[in-house]
């Protein structure tokens, strides 16, 4: 549990028109990882896709919007790729050719829709106006009008005399500024000029609009009606021609070969078959048999041993109660085979610490609650339930609800006993550190240097040890001299120089004074717990000072809204200092490789958006 595991190598040999299938089958399993031998490129079978996926993503940016949302199965028989994306292909060029009409009349309709609805909302802003709408269209040469619309931010220049009506539209989108301006032409065009460098636009009056502006709106909200009517016959035009193609299965066809070439490097390929390998998080095997089997590709695979070069990437291998806390071993990479993976050790220390800075009953059940609730939108938030109730269960040793000393605190009021309150988390931080020394021992064990770490590092955490113990017996510093020569003595042996002893005298000194800084640095824990009491009591006290009963609810919930969201921010980010700078630099450097699996393949991610 505490040692990552090495992923498994497998290889599989597969029919070549086949690798295709049983690539996608393998990605959605989501544990493959894919790693060809040195030297290996992509077979000229499907790197000779790539001008052909280029076409299709031309033929994606300029109709994506008009196919169809589902994708069917890709094709399952045995086909060249090559075979299939030309097949695909034939299938949106023809599609391509009998909708362009269609997609046509739906921007036209789209455009004028759009235009229509933005003079409905102005014209909805101007009420009761002495302008003629009906003579807008028909306004020149000499008196032009047009509607120019501006982003929110832009102030522009009206020349002098130009008729000007500011109005707000479309309360739902972006605020913008529309400018009703009717003028000489020149002006009026200038106007124009002007907007358009404000990255605003002009619009001109359509020529059916009537003098009353009741009556305009009437005439859009008909003409609106039967674009909507146009734009839904359009639609269904576009609905028989997919069917017609068979477009939804020639699209899933081109996306699963434009994954292909987009997420597999290297494959090994002769005339008939294709070598696929790489390493499985499926350390028994048996969903990835299952997953080639049901694809149908004509394979065979085993589970050989790796080449002696190459390097496994590593897995974590918790309980799922410690898999949450995996997230701080991953923001330093991954650790080594010859590393610990504190996860476990974690699942135990950062909600003891969490809770300590956060103690108060009503508080840390808000917290847990509220991770429990997000814990599958975002995975962190499960951190969160186990800061949370430890939280609440130091609330009880505190007696403290929502801020309120509700009842006898079962272990210390923190502003009663300040100095236990600091003293506690420093013995506690010593304990965590002293497992970290621990965990680097179990690595030497590990890596075959357990002779070293006894002749050296042993000897440091004597001292270290000593140091601590000597603040309560003086015996301790005299354990701490004892492990501060043995340290010494053994760098010197190692070397097999005496001078060595000369130079390990300053590493000692230096990593003993880092360590108990390191320790200090745990302090802060039983700091922010005072500091929570102590805000805690302001906002009692304020609340006290409310006199009424609503304002005193008020005051307590304002106040506890506000410890919420600031000490949930400060309490975590501590707490995750305290792990990263303190606890991990003493046995991890997080030099392992991390499993990246293949991303899911078109088909899944199709089914899981249905």
């Amino acid at each position: 549990m505490i040692r990552p595991r090495p992923a498994r190598w497998f290889e599989i040999l597969a029919a070549r028109d086949d690798a295709t299938i049983a690539l996608e089958a393998l990605a959605a399993t989501g544990a493959v990882e894919l790693e060809a031998r040195a030297g290996v490129a992509l077979p000229a079978a499907l790197a000779d896709l790539r001008p052909g996926l280029a076409e299709f993503a031309e033929l994606a940016s300029r109709y994506r919007p008009y196919w169809p949302a589902t994708r069917d199965a890709p094709s399952a028989f045995p086909e060249s790729p090559a075979a299939t994306l030309e097949r695909s292909l034939a299938s949106l060029r023809a599609w391509a050719a009998d909708a362009e009409p269609a997609i046509r009349n739906l921007q036209r309709c789209g455009s004028e829709r759009d235009e229509l609805g933005l003079w409905r909302d102005a014209l909805l802003d101007f009420g009761e106006s002495p302008i003629d709408f009906a003579h807008l269209a028909g306004a020149g040469p000499v008196l032009h009008a047009r509607l120019l619309v501006y982003p929110a931010d832009a102030v522009p220049e009206l020349p002098p005399g130009t008729i000007v009506r500011n109005v707000r539209i479309d309360a739902s989108a972006p605020r913008q500024l529309a400018v009703l301006a009717v003028g000489r032409a020149e002006d009026v065009e200038a106007l124009a000029r002007q907007a358009a460098l404000f990255k605003g636009r002009m619009h001109e009056a359509p020529s059916w609009f009537a003098a009353d502006a009741g009556e305009t709106a009437s005439r859009i909200a008909a003409r609106l009606e039967a674009l909507d009517a146009e734009a839904r016959r359009a639609a269904q035009a576009l609905e028989a021609l997919h069917a017609k193609h068979r477009l939804p299965r020639a699209l899933a066809d081109a996306d699963r070969l434009q994954w292909l070439i987009r997420n597999v490097s290297a494959l090994e390929s002769g005339e008939h078959f294709c070598w696929i390998t790489g390493w499985t998080s499926d350390l028994d095997g048996s969903r990835l048999a299952e997953a080639i089997e049901r694809s149908g590709a004509r394979s065979l695979m085993r589970f050989a041993p790796p080449s002696p070069e190459a390097k496994a990437p590593l897995l974590l291998a918790n309980p799922a109660w410690a898999r949450p806390f995996e997230v701080f071993s991953r923001a330093m990479g991954m650790p080594s085979s010859n590393e610990a993976d504190p996860s476990a050790l974690l699942a135990v220390a950062v909600p003891l610490m969490f809770g300590y800075m956060f103690g108060d009953v009503g508080q840390g059940l808000v917290i847990a609650g509220a991770g429990f609730a997000l814990r599958r939108r975002f995975p962190i938030a499960r951190l969160f339930v186990a800061g949370g109730l430890a939280a609440a269960v130091f609330g009880v040793l505190f007696g403290s609800v929502f801020s309120v000393h509700a009842f006898p605190a079962l272990w210390v009021a923190p502003l009663d006993a300040p100095l236990t309150i600091l003293i506690v988390p420093l013995a506690g931080g010593a304990a965590l550190l002293t497992l970290g020394l621990a965990l680097n021992a179990l690595e030497a064990w590990w890596r075959r240097e357990f002779t070293a770490w006894l002749a050296t590092d042993l000897g440091y955490a004597v001292a270290y040890l000593g140091i601590l113990a000597g603040f309560l017996h003086p015996a301790g510093f005299v354990a701490a001299a004892a492990g501060a020569v043995a340290f010494c003595a053994g760098r010197a042996a190692i070397a097999r120089r005496a001078v060595a002893a000369l130079t390990a005298i300053a590493a000692l000194a230096e990593r003993l004074v880092q360590i108990l800084i390191n320790t200090l640095s745990f302090a802060r824990v039983g700091a922010f717990a005072l500091a929570h009491a102590g805000l805690s009591s302001a906002i009692v006290a304020l609340a006290d000072a409310a006199g009424h009963v609503a304002a005193q609810a008020l005051v307590l919930v304002a106040g506890n809204l506000v410890v919420l969201a600031l000490e949930t921010l400060v309490v975590s980010i501590q707490t995750t200092r305290l792990v990263l700078f303190e606890f991990f630099t003493r046995f991890l450097t997080a030099g392992g490789r991390i499993f990246r699996p293949l991303p899911a393949p078109p088909s899944l991610t199709q089914e899981s958006a249905r």
